[in-house]
């Protein structure tokens, strides 16, 4: 089965272009799965609290692992829903990760965000071209908006916000990745990358 090849297609400072980029490659799956995952790393009181807003069933944990004085493992036992700043403050920084049906909180979701690094995954399939060596894989299609990245496999925080294609590892790949990227006004920007 293996991971994907992730092609960046697009990159901008702005997140509403990204996100509207990412959005415009969503609408040319052939299929796209009825649930979209998200993910934000939410650094401030005010990104919590927003983000309560847009996901209240969302699972938040603390960003990194913490270790009690036997080295167990805690776990984030704070309502973020009611908690009072001051508590709050004290658990930061912290992340959120759900599912939702595709097409519902993504704009509200990439409107909400903070200075983490968050992403928005949707996963499908491309149109099937065998003539030329594009094929169809369950297991790979989808495209993903990386805010305050640039690597797939969020590596590293930047000012920038990236979009990738993602897609098996195929003949017809970089076409196809060139293609969508040109689709949208953008450019396959560097090699593959590591994807889901």
């Amino acid at each position: 089965m293996g991971n994907s090849r992730a092609y960046a297609v697009f990159r901008t400072t702005d997140a509403t272009e990204a996100y509207a980029r990412a959005e415009q490659l969503r609408a040319q799956l052939a299929e796209c799965d009825a649930e979209a995952d998200l993910y934000a790393e939410l650094r401030t009181v005010e990104d919590v609290r927003r983000m309560v807003a847009v996901l209240p069933e969302a699972r938040f944990e603390y960003l990194e692992i913490r270790t009690g004085p036997a080295g167990e493992y805690i776990w984030l036992d704070l309502d973020v829903a009611t908690a009072e700043a001051g508590a709050l403050e004290a658990h930061l920084p912290l992340d959120a990760e759900t599912e939702v049906p595709t097409g519902t909180v993504e704009e509200r979701f990439a409107a909400a965000l903070g200075e983490g690094m968050a992403e928005i995954r949707w996963r499908g399939l491309w149109p099937a071209r065998p003539e030329v060596g594009q094929y169809a894989s369950a297991n790979h299609d989808g495209v993903q908006v990386l805010f305050h990245g640039e690597e797939a496999q969020l590596n590293g925080w930047t000012e920038h916000h990236t979009v990738f294609v993602h897609g098996a590892h195929n003949p017809g790949g970089l076409t196809r990745a060139q293609e969508l990227a040109a689709s949208i006004g953008g450019e396959v920007l560097g090699g593959p990358q590591l994807g889901w």
